[in-house]
């Protein structure tokens, strides 16, 4: 281990970020960096466990102790080396994850965990500016060929290990860039999108060819994806996202939150954010937003809105408040229940919790909201008598979760069976639907989850397919 008495003689210290007024007025990262001396302190706090729970709580199972180490030796090369070999894309992670590996961690025992998150980042940072991040092209091409169907991050993980198995391997993608939800749902304030460009054409040196603005069910069928290729894999994710089912949600100012974040994304990136724009241009300018739903896309609303300018934001969330600290003796080292403030919100926003949405107010267009306010006994949901309230609105965005993947096109054409749930149903072990050319992984199987779990399914499922096309395989698991 790096240092025996770091945890007990240095306090943990994290990124920290930018002033917010400096932030609002532009849709940069703004999280300012560790420097070297403190990235090393931080790294010695690791206890390297006998039994290393972080390893367990980070879902692709990174190597954590191991590369804490490196980093305390400051040989930030084969740091690289070891958090690459279970993550193809730390960048993501160490920007979008919430660490799951820092509340398993054994120093939150007493709230003082390892800024895992934070040394990660600044590992394959590192490896970009100092050129050590290459392709990997394979010494022999196989033969096979395989058509990854959506480019998120479980298609994007899948596709780079085939890649580097040998494998001809082409993503298909229907909007106009790749990246899934990364690249039009996380805006660019948390995780800026020359991000995905550069790990894109890493992969394409390697060989992996991306269709763009071609969607599989549509201007492609799956029938001819498996007369042409040896295998096909669907990692499209979920995105049939849930709805609000109350009178007046049909009025214009009523908006899925994907498509209020998918047109800020498009216009930063100077594309045509009329193709995201099927009811019109949405802008929060000048207007009272209301943001229902407490989950990180409604954060993502709450900081957008704020940037374009809103009047007002307010976050509703139907279950009620969290406590301010979890139990740790009944969470530890499980991902814990717990009021969590993100930097959307500390820039400017109204919440609330136990509050259940009646009726949307207004005529041609919305301009306020019904709400109550509601008990949790026993697990069900009782209205509080006497507690309505009406809420000023002029749009409403709706970031209330996902019910799983689009079924209309592709899902349709391919017949694979569905689970309870609505997801394509295939296990963990071979990914394999109950089409044996056919294999799902990320959120298409598992539901709305996380970029770790999109990344560990994608490496998982690209091993499954080699095994397949190869009889065994050399990628990890």
């Amino acid at each position: 281990m790096g240092k025996e008495t770091g945890f007990l003689e240095l306090d943990r210290k994290d990124r920290t970020y930018g002033p917010v007024d400096d932030r609002l007025k532009n849709y940069k990262e703004f999280v300012v960096p560790l420097s070297a001396e403190a990235l090393k302190d931080q790294a010695s706090r690791c206890m390297n466990c006998g039994v290393p729970h972080c390893h367990t709580g980070c879902p692709v199972n990174n190597i954590i102790p191991d590369w804490n180490h490196l980093v305390y030796e400051d040989d930030y090369r084969n740091a690289l080396e070891v958090l690459h070999s279970t993550n193809n894309f730390p960048e993501f992670t160490g920007r979008i994850c919430p660490a799951p590996c820092e509340a398993a961690c054994t120093l939150n025992i007493i709230d003082q965990p390892v800024t895992i998150k934070s040394i990660e980042c600044a590992i394959v940072d590192k490896g970009w500016q100092e050129g050590w991040i290459t392709p990997r092209i394979p010494a022999q091409k196989t033969g096979k060929s395989v058509a990854v169907v959506g480019s998120g991050p479980a298609g994007l993980a899948c596709a780079q290990q085939l890649a580097r198995a040998g494998h001809s391997v082409t993503v298909f993608e229907k909007n106009d860039r790749v990246g899934g939800l990364m690249r039009y749902g996380i805006p660019d304030f948390k995780m800026e999108k020359h991000l995905i460009n550069r790990r894109a054409a890493q992969m394409e040196a390697e060989g992996v060819v991306f269709k763009t603005s071609v969607e599989v069910g549509v201007s492609v069928s799956v029938n001819s994806l498996k007369e042409n290729y040896d295998a096909i894999v669907f990692s499209g994710g979920a995105e049939d996202a849930r709805r609000l089912d109350i009178p007046g949600a049909e009025l214009p100012g009523v908006r899925l939150a994907m498509e209020f974040l998918m047109q800020q994304n498009k216009r930063n990136a100077g594309d045509d954010e009329m193709r995201a724009a099927p009811r019109g241009t949405l802008t929060a300018t000048g207007k009272h937003v209301i943001v229902i739903g407490g989950g990180d896309t409604g954060s993502d609303c709450v900081g957008t809105s704020n940037r374009q300018g809103a009047a007002s934001v307010t976050q509703l969330e139907i279950m009620p408040k969290p406590p301010e600290h979890e139990n740790k003796a009944m969470s530890w080292p499980f991902w814990p229940l717990k009021l969590r403030t993100s930097s959307s919100h500390e820039e400017g926003c109204d919440r609330d919790w136990a509050v259940l949405t009646k009726r949307v107010v207004g005529d041609n267009d919305v301009k306020g909201l019904e709400c109550v306010r509601v008990e949790w006994k026993d697990g069900k949901m009782h209205e509080v008598p006497g507690s309505e309230f009406t809420l000023q609105a002029d749009l409403i965005l709706l970031a209330m979760g996902f019910l799983g993947p689009r079924k209309a096109g592709m899902l349709d054409q391919s017949g694979v069976d569905l689970d309870a749930r609505g997801n394509v149903k295939a296990d963990t072990d071979k990914y394999q639907t109950s089409d044996e050319k056919i294999w799902a992984c990320g959120d298409m199987r598992r539901g709305q989850s996380l970029v770790v779990w999109a990344i560990r399914e994608g490496r998982q499922c690209a091993r499954s397919v080699d095994e397949a096309l190869m009889g065994a395989s050399k990628l990890p698991r």
